[in-house]
């Protein structure tokens, strides 16, 4: 007897989470899940070597065998690298926090805007492959919000394993925890499409007729080792395909711009030319006055505010250069936000929600709603 009675409240809840259900009580929705790379939570040495530790300890970013990594990264990198690299953060905190997490959150309010005016069953979310708000998070709102397909786009123009693929491991892994998965479509890259190099092209030029023309364009993109490149990662030849399409936008000639790579890290041999030893020899060649563009950046982060603007400029400067210009990242901008937003639509053809088709109506959801009280019923559930 005393069984019984225990298990009527473990009954009843049960229903209700029968009755619940998203299926049952709301429309399907389509999500447009949104990730960056990521940002500490505060720019402290403690906050930077939490953040570093799961940003450098994710194998598709160093592929080094993991107990010989471990040792390097718990015994060397973070002791020394994360009080560093909380004093750059620090140069670049806002008010609001990260400006790259500042600026994702704009931007995905953008999209969201944006997409609403065609696409009302389309839900936009935001998440960072390293720190918060994480994945997991995002993946958490699929069965409260009734999301049934989910296209994820990486915040990368150009496709790489240490970028793009790690969210796709992540992304996979995390709804590896759910037992309905949602249909699930992945966008690789979209440095070639029209509309992004139109808007790359447009706001060099923007920059340039409030600021004026340079000897030298350069175009920064973050590094990576070049043995990734010779294992089949594209992202070198996507990075210079983007900047010759780019400049014939531009009508540039050859002697006005060139491309190099950043942020390298470790004594292997990354993609060359470096941006620092690049700008160190302009200055030496005589060229006084340089403008750099990040365009594997889609949203302003430390790369592009700290390590650009910053340390590359006065480092330019000190080798005999008189200015550097950083051409802004793209960034929450409408012309950003309309493109991304075209881009999620085209993807999304074939899923009624991105048609903008209402496949339920109230009624058959409180029909769906009755059925389910009569199925918990008669599952004994009641």
């Amino acid at each position: 007897m005393s069984s019984q009675s225990d298990s009527r409240p473990d009954q009843a809840r049960t229903r209700l989470e029968v009755r619940k259900t998203p299926g049952h009580a709301q429309p399907p929705r389509a999500g447009l899940l949104l990730v960056n790379l990521g940002t500490p939570d505060a720019p402290t040495p403690k906050a930077l070597r939490r953040y570093l530790k799961e940003f450098l300890g994710d194998p598709r970013v160093v592929e080094v065998p993991r107990p010989i990594w471990w040792l390097i990264l718990n015994g060397i990198i973070l002791p020394f690298r994360a009080p560093r690299s909380a004093k750059a953060y620090k140069s670049v905190w806002t008010e609001h926090g990260s400006p790259l997490l500042t600026s994702t959150r704009q931007l995905a309010d953008g999209i969201q805007t944006e997409l609403g005016k065609r696409s009302p069953r389309v839900r936009v979310m935001m998440a960072m492959n390293y720190g918060q708000p994480s994945i997991d998070q995002a993946v958490d709102r699929l069965r409260a919000e009734n999301i049934q397909r989910l296209l994820v786009l990486p915040l990368y123009p150009q496709y790489s394993a240490t970028t793009t693929a790690s969210v796709f491991d992540r992304v996979t892994r995390s709804l590896s925890r759910l037992r309905w998965l949602p249909e699930l479509r992945f966008i690789n890259d979209y440095c070639n499409e029209s509309a992004w190099l139109d808007a790359i092209a447009d706001s060099i030029r923007y920059f340039q007729a409030k600021h004026g023309k340079p000897d030298r364009l350069l175009f920064s993109f973050h590094g990576i080792p070049k043995r990734n490149l010779l294992n089949g990662d594209p992202y070198y030849c996507q990075c210079q395909a983007s900047a010759r399409q780019i400049v014939s936008r531009l009508d540039l000639a050859e002697q006005d711009w060139q491309v190099s790579f950043q942020s390298r890290l470790g004594k292997a041999e990354w993609l060359k030319p470096y941006t620092d030893q690049t700008l160190a020899q302009m200055a030496k060649d005589g060229i006084r006055r340089v403008q750099v563009i990040c365009p594997g950046f889609s949203i302003d982060c430390l790369e592009t505010l700290e390590e650009i603007a910053m340390e590359n400029r006065e480092e330019f400067i000190e080798a005999g250069g008189e200015s550097l210009e950083y051409i802004p990242c793209l960034n929450a901008e409408p012309v950003h936000v309309r493109l991304l937003a075209d881009l999620a639509h085209k993807h999304g053809q074939g899923w009624p929600e991105f048609a903008g088709q209402v496949a339920v109506g109230e009624s058959e959801l409180s029909a769906r709603v009755t059925r389910a009280d009569q199925a918990a019923e008669f599952l004994g559930l009641d």
